[in-house]
């Protein structure tokens, strides 16, 4: 069986005459294929949507990789569910015909912290990312070549979970590999708000075409 039909997922077409990126959602914790549907279509109107559900469980509620402590990632696991997902995506523009050369990942909470280690572990995956309050998930030894590659880091001032140097680590550390970063602050907390969406909706005019 196909890794594409593993994962349980949503997939909307861009709509006719689009020629448009594809938007990879990824949920937080808890969250599920339906979840990002609305942000994805706020933040990227004329984009095809992808958004598969984490395969993971953590007390019932879906993840997209296990984790030993609040803000602790399983490592192993880590690179095992980032390669699966990043598997996952090259399947799916063979099966639904999308350019897999222009797949920007917009991920909230533990769906940003995959979609910044497929970054880092398998950039040819990804255009670009819209990292909505994500962590540093892992420093590696070699750094990636991101040259060309757009990415927003949208962090909370007020956020309990992720720690302002998390958020300016991991922003230099996508610098350092080359991509191009902007990281913007809301006085929020870990929680998307008005602000977020503004800010990854203006990023996406100038990254998602």
């Amino acid at each position: 069986m196909s890794t594409a039909t593993t994962f349980v997922h949503r997939f909307e077409p861009a709509p006719p005459g689009e020629t448009d990126a594809t938007l990879l959602l990824l949920h937080g914790t808890g969250g599920n294929e339906n979840d990002l549907l609305p942000v994805g279509r706020a933040v990227a109107p004329h984009s095809a949507l992808l958004s598969p559900r984490g395969r993971v469980l953590e007390n019932g509620m879906p993840r997209y990789f296990r984790r030993l402590a609040e803000g602790v990632f399983d490592q192993e696991d880590l690179v095992a569910r980032t390669n699966e997902l990043a598997d996952f995506v090259v399947e799916s523009a063979k099966r639904y015909g999308f350019d897999p050369k222009h797949v920007i990942a917009a991920g909230f909470s533990n769906g940003a912290n995959i979609a910044a280690s497929m970054l880092l572990l398998r950039p040819e995956v990804l255009a670009g990312a819209i990292l909505l309050r994500a962590m540093v998930p892992f420093e590696p030894k070699t750094r990636p070549d991101l040259r060309g590659r757009r990415v927003l880091v949208a962090a909370g001032t007020g956020d309990p979970i992720v720690p302002a140097a998390q958020s300016e680590r991991l922003a230099a550390l996508l610098r350092e590999s080359g991509a191009e970063v902007t990281l913007h602050w809301s006085p929020g907390g870990h929680t998307l708000d008005r602000g977020d969406l503004a800010a990854a909706a203006a990023w996406w005019q100038g990254a998602g075409k």
